[in-house]
Formats: structure tokens, sequence, C-alpha cells
């Protein structure tokens, strides 16, 4: 090979793949999907485990208290994600000095803040 082939190989392999991947993916949709009409249940819309009937009439209502209980959970995962990055790279300046670990204290400070003020207003509390 010559040397800039053998240099950039690596890249032309990851673009090779980088194609043939959603091709493929294409194709086993395509030949094992659902194509035939020979089964309704399988061809009707799934929504939140229930089977949608599309002439019947508007569903039940939803609680506010599940979208509210999903955000929370989302925004704090979030956060919470964001701890251990903070961690690792705050590991050698907790060895080091305190000043460095005190954005790490606020955010934490903050996380904790926000789920006392949940838990007061009852946002977390199933039963009202």
């Amino acid at each position: 090979m010559d040397n800039s082939l053998q240099a950039h190989f690596p890249v032309l392999i990851q673009v090779a793949i980088g194609v043939a991947l959603p091709v493929v993916i294409l194709v086993a949709s395509h030949v094992f999907g659902q194509r035939a009409r020979a089964n309704a249940v399988k061809d009707s819309a799934y929504e939140c485990g229930v089977l949608a009937d599309a002439t019947a009439g508007p569903h039940a209502r939803f609680a506010v208290k599940f979208y509210v209980t999903a955000m929370l959970f989302i925004l704090f995962d979030i956060e919470l994600v964001f701890l251990l990055p903070c961690a690792m790279v705050y590991r050698e300046f907790a060895a080091a000095d305190v000043a460095g670990v005190i954005p790490l204290g606020v955010f934490f400070g903050l996380i904790v803040t926000g789920l006392l003020y949940e838990v007061r207003k009852g946002a977390l509390a199933w039963e009202r």
C-alpha cells in the first residue's frame, strides 16, 4: 500500500461501515418488515400499552402528575449525569486544595435545594 493510503485506511474503513450499516438496516427492514396485510393487529397503531383504534373516540386523559413526575425525573437524571464527570475532573483539585471543589459543591447544593423544594411542594407525593 501507498504510505498515504495506509495512513488513511482506518478512515476509509469507518466511512465504509458508515455507508454500509444504514443500507443493511434499510434492506433488513424491507425484507423482514410488515408488508402483508394478513394481520390487522400488527398493522394497527400502538400507543402507551393500548392498541389505538383510529375510529374510536379520544382516550381518557392522564393526570398532569404523570407528566410532572416524568419531567422531574428527566431533569434530575440529567443533572446527576453531570456529577460523574465533575467528580472525575475535581478529584485532582480535591487532593490539592479545597477551593477547586467549591463549584462542584454549589452545583450539588442546587440539586439538593431543588429536590427539597419539590418534596416540600408535594410534587413527588402520589396521593393528594
